[in-house]
């Protein structure tokens, strides 16, 4: 199906483009979302007297966009999930679970701007990119702890491998004194 792009999309085309897509992206996306019209003869015409108004349209929600991203971009939000103590989340963080965090810290984002690149299955600190305009582009940081406690401490740079080796070779030096002294008081005997 021919369509006429009334906006950028990505992966697709620019504001003003006529492109050919399968027709279920087009009758179930597309056309819904007012992202594009039909490519006919009218809706051409059509386009063509309101490509000024689409364009300064366009251009001001990129401004306002790109005011917000300053302000967002760089921020970083805590998840409190629970995990493993090899540090295997029990579950995952979902795009819901970041636009929650965003929104908890102040910012109006909604799930559907939120672009997880990979699944977030363990604990760290992670960056996601939230797409504010089909232009604009914000990337925040996700620190997913057990307590927050732990999530102060990954954010100091710590890793809670790190974290858990510290503990692990700490009890063994206590494990290893203790027999130390009990060979010593054996000795003395």
């Amino acid at each position: 199906m021919q369509v006429i792009l009334l906006e950028r999309v990505a992966k697709l085309g620019q504001m003003g483009e006529v492109v050919s897509v399968k027709d279920g992206y087009a009758r179930n996306f597309l056309l819904p979302q007012g992202k594009a019209l039909r490519a006919s003869e009218s809706n051409i015409k059509s386009f063509e007297s309101r490509k000024a108004q689409l364009e300064a349209q366009n251009l001001e929600t990129r401004k306002e966009a790109q005011s917000f991203a300053d302000k967002l971009n760089g921020q970083s939000f805590v998840i409190i999930r629970s995990a493993s103590d090899a540090g295997a989340l029990y579950g995952s963080v979902t795009t819901r679970d970041a636009a929650e965090a965003a929104t908890e810290g102040g910012f109006t984002v909604g799930r559907n701007q939120v672009v997880l690149d990979k699944p977030i299955k363990d604990l760290g600190i992670h960056e996601v990119s939230v797409v504010l305009h089909p232009e604009v582009t914000a990337r925040i940081k996700l620190n997913v702890a057990r307590s927050a406690e732990e999530a102060e401490l990954q954010a100091s740079g710590k890793s809670i491998q790190e974290l858990a080796a510290e503990a692990e070779a700490a009890a063994d030096f206590e494990i290893a004194e203790l027999f130390d002294d009990i060979g010593g008081a054996a000795s003395e005997e």
